[in-house]
């Protein structure tokens, strides 16, 4: 499953896209990837809505 993660970092906020089996797995590879980033959301992803905005990219 992909879900969308919503973070703010550096005092501006995003998202990204992630393949995990749940949503707390999501979460943590974010923070992984980026440790001083605030976790705002975790949800799966909404197609139609998740390509009119685009993610950043993950890794």
């Amino acid at each position: 499953m992909q879900y969308s993660v919503g973070l703010r970092l550096n005092d501006r906020s995003g998202h990204v896209v992630v393949d995990a089996e749940d949503a707390l797995i999501a979460a943590l590879k974010v923070k992984q990837e980026r440790p001083s980033a605030f976790i705002t959301y975790v949800r799966r992803q909404n197609r139609r809505g998740d390509s009119r905005h685009p993610a950043l990219a993950i890794g």
